[in-house]
């Protein structure tokens, strides 16, 4: 069975999580990582029980500590002995704006967003890995001026895309970044809910969880091995919205 490394599940109502029970039920041995310490000072909160379940191998990782990363790649390789495929759905979120931001949150959002996200890569490479997807955010599409820290270190990420696809490359591996779009893993509030209900051009709902893992599941597979260094919006049009009349909210929707 093809191996895969799933970060950031923490949440049941989480992408990671979902990209996590879509791989398993494709025929992947799964192992996942998460950090519910940092969910629990989320609005969305932490589960209150680990993974558990049947097929998928999870890991407490804190990902801000620098030795963290390649210590879980070797530690998955000894034990499955390969590397196919690795998943970074990880993401430190924090609200800071121009006028709040901190070195120290940036220091924080960068070392858990962007740092892991390379040392992950590098390790993945040297075990010979042949698919890799990234997550980015909407940021190059909509300013996010209340989360400063979360957008720089996550703008990294789509921006070292293709330098880490090119340096794969001559190994026949794939490196390619989704942004997922408005999903409502539990931060959204009515408000939100509705404006994007009303806004969203491809039909009257916000993204799902599943609409990403049906993403990743073909950018591991075979059928994708000519796509690479690529970010790739998987959002329903939002970032089209502006030439898109509004249509009228219809909350039984």
């Amino acid at each position: 069975m093809p191996f895969v490394l799933v970060t950031g599940i923490s949440c049941r109502i989480g992408i990671a999580w979902t990209v996590a029970e879509r791989l398993r039920s494709d025929g992947w041995t799964v192992v996942g990582t998460g950090w519910p310490a940092h969910d629990r000072e989320q609005l969305w909160g932490a589960d209150e029980k680990e993974p558990d379940q049947e097929g998928l191998r999870w890991i407490a990782a804190d990902l801000g500590d620098p030795d963290v990363p390649g210590r879980l790649v070797e530690d998955a390789v000894v034990e499955h002995g390969s590397l196919d495929a690795l998943v970074c759905v990880h993401a430190r979120s924090s609200m800071q704006d121009l006028t709040t931001v901190t070195a120290a949150e940036l220091d924080a959002s960068f070392a858990v967003n962007t740092r892991s996200t390379v040392l992950l890569t590098q390790a993945a490479a040297r075990a010979g890995v042949r698919r890799i997807v990234l997550f980015t955010t909407g940021v190059h599409q909509d300013p996010m001026p209340t989360e400063i820290p979360y957008v720089v270190s996550k703008a990294a990420l789509q921006g070292v895309t293709a330098t880490l696809a090119a340096a794969l490359a001559p190994h026949g591996a794939t490196v390619n970044c989704i942004n997922p779009g408005p999903n409502d893993t539990g931060y959204a509030t009515e408000a939100d809910k509705t404006t994007v209900r009303t806004r969203m051009p491809l039909a009257p709902r916000w993204g799902r969880p599943g609409d990403t893992a049906d993403l990743v599941s073909w950018l591991v597979s075979d059928e994708a091995g000519w796509i690479t260094g690529q970010t790739i919006d998987s959002d329903g049009g939002w970032g089209i919205r502006a030439g898109v009349a509004p249509r009228q909210d219809d909350s039984r929707r």
